[in-house]
């Protein structure tokens, strides 16, 4: 018992310096634990000057999902014709006020095609004749898609997101203010740009998708084996490109437009924060590009008598049309013509309608858009669809009919004031005009519209093609005075 009463004291005594000194222990690893986690999360903010990185940084860490693609409809449920008629062309009667066309003067636009500050600059890009120059951190330049899979994007991401970025993101901005870019044109800017930078497509995606994240567009990449595939959020339809559906959102992988589908990729859920702009298509204005001016003459014959028409336009313009996939139809019947173009062609039609009715004037232009070019549908001329913009349509020599409806509706509204709609068919595109002629008509919206068709070849006013006189439009295009 004796002995077992000085043990227990002993026992007890050894047991406390044991447990002081795991305390003791214990609290000194937790103070250097704590120490260190408090340096952890300085480095981290430190290395990562916009607090939003670290937790997209996280959300890259998560597990990528897997994403079914899909694939746009076309914008025509059929072929359009591949053949069209003409009708027995007729005298136009004469309706409403005699015209004289007011010439509106615009300021100049273009740029000049070098400014001077980009020679010295780390990073130069010919953007549709203008070079245009940009300051790029070495961190920036220096980020590598290694390996190949979604560690590789978390590397490629946590270079950019520690690199000196600022200045670059200041200096897009600036330009895209410069050169009146709409998202269509900031698009192609970042890509030039990234695409300027590395050789790697890969790396040149992902430092694009880093920008456009950054410049607050919703943007996400993807694994498609071992390769990146950028994708852009777009509110509305980008005709016949692939897409995959991240909640209630589509983001679109522009770059295979028109060039078949894709299978299945893996990706994250989460936008980058405050990242939610999408995509706009719209062309309210045109982009303020250097000046490459041409001049082109259009000739056609009404009545046995030949007319010849001259304009001017920007190559440089032609050309950054040329790169637009298929957006909706309103971006096409609502974009503007550069001034010297419409300038130099509402010169030449102001020569032949000046002092004619109304109905006279607008009939002539319908038959200048029916005749002044040849008809072609868009898969034998570019090998895909194609809607072109107004001045697309008077710069190539063939064209079908919702090309020519967006032509003529532009003309039409500059020209005259007068309300259009576009009037589309399964396989056709036509116009109508809210005016009181007779002739072929539909109501929209509570409005009769009387049918004008830039592609039935003769046909005035009035005069719908006869496989479309007893058939409901399947859509209407507003197209905004």
């Amino acid at each position: 018992m004796r002995q077992n009463k000085v043990g227990e004291p002993k026992l007890f005594k050894l047991f406390g310096h044991f447990s002081l000194a795991v305390l003791l222990c214990w609290s000194h690893l937790s103070a250097g634990s704590f120490e260190d986690f408090k340096r952890s999360q300085s480095e981290s903010f430190s290395k990562y000057k916009d607090e939003r990185d670290n937790a997209f940084n996280n959300y890259l860490k998560a597990e990528f999902k897997a994403y079914k693609a899909y694939k746009s409809a076309a914008l025509y449920e059929e072929p359009k014709p591949k053949h069209i008629p003409k009708a027995t062309q007729q005298k136009v009667k004469s309706v409403g006020p005699k015209v004289h066309i007011q010439i509106k003067q615009e300021p100049k636009q273009g740029l000049t095609k070098e400014k001077p500050q980009a020679k010295q600059k780390d990073v130069v890009v010919d953007f549709f004749g203008s070079k245009v120059g940009f300051d790029v951190a070495k961190g920036l330049r220096s980020a590598k898609y290694y390996p190949q899979n979604q560690k590789g994007i978390i590397r490629f991401f946590d270079s950019a997101a520690s690199s000196q970025y600022s200045e670059l993101l200041r200096e897009i901005s600036f330009i895209t203010k410069e050169m009146n870019l709409n998202d269509w044109g900031v698009y192609l800017l970042v890509n030039k740009l990234a695409e300027k930078i590395y050789s790697n497509e890969d790396e040149a995606k992902l430092l694009s998708w880093f920008l456009f994240n950054k410049l607050g567009y919703a943007v996400k990449v993807g694994l498609s084996g071992k390769h990146i595939v950028l994708m852009h959020y777009s509110k509305k339809v980008i005709y016949s490109t692939p897409n995959y559906t991240f909640g209630s959102k589509k983001f679109y992988v522009i770059s295979n437009y028109a060039k078949g589908n894709m299978g299945r990729l893996y990706s994250y859920e989460h936008d980058y924060p405050q990242a939610q702009k999408p995509l706009d298509l719209s062309l309210n204005s045109l982009p303020n590009l250097a000046s490459d001016t041409q001049t082109k003459t259009l000739s056609f014959k009404q009545y046995k008598e030949k007319y010849e028409l001259e304009f001017h336009y920007n190559k440089n313009i032609i050309d950054f049309m040329a790169t637009y996939p298929q957006a909706d139809y309103a971006t096409y019947f609502n974009a503007p013509v550069e001034n010297k173009t419409y300038k130099s062609l509402a010169k030449g039609l102001k020569q032949y309608v000046d002092s004619k009715h109304i109905s006279e004037a607008m009939n002539f232009v319908l038959h200048f858009v029916q005749n002044a070019f040849a008809y072609e549908r868009d898969e034998e001329q570019f090998g895909r669809e194609k809607v072109m913009f107004a001045e697309e349509t008077l710069y190539y020599p063939k064209s079908d009919c919702e090309d020519r409806a967006v032509l003529y509706a532009y003309l039409i509204k500059e020209l005259f004031g007068i309300s259009v709609i576009g009037v589309k068919y399964k396989d056709h595109m036509a116009t109508a005009l809210y005016v009181p002629m007779e002739g072929d008509t539909i109501k929209e919206n509570g409005k009769k519209f009387v049918i004008a068709d830039p592609t039935y070849i003769n046909a005035s006013i009035g005069q719908s093609m006869p496989k479309y006189k007893s058939i409901r439009p399947e859509s209407f295009i507003v197209v905004k005075l």
